[in-house]
């Protein structure tokens, strides 16, 4: 399969940034890692592998980005209030850096945001902020509100809270969601979410899934056995899902 590799100096992040397309045509995907994951363990995990028919045959064309989750929710070294504006800087980085990219590419109008564990989060915050720009969303073990502590995992902003965290929260911001323009924006995206019964993260996705049902917004809870918080999980839902 056609396998290309980028890396560009990124103003949003004022870092290089690197990231992997697989494919050659059909629906765009953007893949966010997991959590503190980089560019390359979809491939790695032979998670890509797992797509190789559908991209081969130009249904699908894969654009696996990295992540700064150790500048931003996990950087225990800096203050949450940077946490979350590093977090901004990403998604900025995301629609002004990456997407053009891939709409340079490739022209298709199908857009997928799709992810697993924290990317998850990534990949259904950026579509349920930016719903215009996302045909389709994917969430695989996801995490939906990083302020709620459960279990081993911690409230990832030390208890801070502000316009931006509310913001970048969708088990927040959608709870109250009135707008009916973006409600009809969601409501023409395709979105999946599947969690394992298992999963610590298993709540959190039924929340969402009630507050998306609230809002008359269609979408689809899938609950595998077991935690399917791993590779060989992933691997599976890929095929099903994409």
């Amino acid at each position: 399969m056609k396998r290309e590799y980028h890396k560009w100096y990124s103003p949003n992040l004022e870092k290089e940034m690197e990231l992997l397309v697989f494919g050659h045509a059909g629906t765009k995907v953007l893949f966010f890692p997991p959590r503190m994951g980089r560019f390359f363990d979809y491939e790695n995990w032979k998670i890509i592998a797992a797509l190789e028919q559908k991209i081969l045959k130009g249904k699908l064309q894969i654009f696996c980005v990295d992540s700064v989750d150790l500048e931003s929710f996990y950087n225990s070294f800096k203050d949450p209030g940077y946490r979350i504006y590093r977090h901004i800087q990403y998604e900025n980085y995301v629609i002004e850096e990456v997407l053009p990219l891939a709409n340079s590419i490739n022209s298709s109008k199908n857009v997928t945001s799709a992810g697993c564990s924290l990317g998850a989060y990534h990949a259904v915050n950026i579509a349920m902020r930016h719903p215009i720009l996302f045909t389709k969303v994917v969430g695989m073990s996801g995490r939906y509100d990083l302020t709620k502590s459960n279990g081993c995992f911690n409230d990832l902003l030390s208890g801070f809270h502000n316009e931006f965290v509310y913001f970048n929260m969708p088990n927040q911001y959608l709870k109250n969601l009135d707008d009916t323009n973006l409600i009809e924006q969601l409501s023409k995206m395709d979105i999946i979410l599947a969690i394992g019964k298992d999963d610590s993260f298993l709540e959190s996705n039924y929340k969402l899934s009630n507050i998306l049902q609230e809002k008359g917004i269609l979408h689809h809870l899938f609950q595998w056995q077991e935690e399917a918080h791993k590779a060989c999980y992933w691997r599976t839902m890929v095929d099903i899902y994409f």
